[in-house]
C-alpha cells in the first residue's frame, strides 16, 4: 500500500513472557516503519504522530480495549462501573474515527473476535467481551473492507 508506514502498537509488557513477545515484534518489524507505542488515546496520539504516513497499522484493538478497561478494573474487588468504561471507550473510538476521517492515510486495524468462544465465567470477562464486540461493530461500520482471519485464511466480510 506504500510507505511511509506508522505502526501503532498497543501492547503493554505486564510480565516477562509479554515483554519477550513485544521484543520479538519489534525485531521483525521493518526498520523503515515508524512505530508509536501507545496504550490509550490511540486516535489523538496518531493525529500527533502521523506526519506523512500513507499507511497506519493499529495492532491491536483487543489490547487497546483491555488497556482502557484496566484503568477502571477493580483492584479492591469493587464492581466495575460498566457505563463509565463504555463511555470512555466510545470517546476513544470516536477520536480514532475522527483521526481516520481527517487524514489521507489508509488504516489497517487489527482486532480479535472474542464473542465466538465460551461465555466468560466472571463479570469483568463478560464486560470485556461485550465492550470489544461493540468497538468492533463501531469500527467495522465505518470500514470500507473487513476480513476475518480463520486458520490464517482471510475471509472477506465487507463489502
Amino acid at each position: 500500500m506504500g510507505e511511509p508506514v506508522l505502526f501503532v502498537a498497543t501492547a503493554t509488557a505486564g510480565d516477562e513472557e509479554m515483554k519477550r513477545r513485544i521484543e520479538e515484534h519489534r525485531r521483525v518489524r521493518p526498520a523503515t516503519w515508524d512505530t508509536l507505542e501507545v496504550t490509550t488515546q490511540v486516535g489523538s496520539q496518531i493525529s500527533q504522530r502521523i506526519g506523512g504516513a500513507k499507511v497506519v497499522i493499529v495492532d491491536c484493538v483487543t489490547l487497546w480495549v483491555n488497556n482502557i478497561l484496566d484503568q477502571y478494573a477493580d483492584q479492591a474487588n469493587e464492581p466495575v462501573n460498566a457505563s463509565i468504561v463504555e463511555q470512555k471507550i466510545t470517546t476513544e473510538v470516536d477520536e480514532l474515527v475522527d483521526c481516520i476521517n481527517h487524514t489521507e492515510a489508509s488504516f489497517i486495524i487489527v482486532t480479535n473476535e472474542v464473542g465466538l468462544g465460551l461465555v466468560p465465567a466472571n463479570r469483568v470477562g463478560r464486560l470485556y467481551r461485550d465492550l470489544l464486540g461493540r468497538v468492533n461493530q463501531l469500527l467495522t461500520e465505518r470500514a470500507d473492507e473487513v476480513y476475518l482471519m480463520l486458520a490464517g485464511l482471510p475471509v472477506q466480510i465487507k463489502p
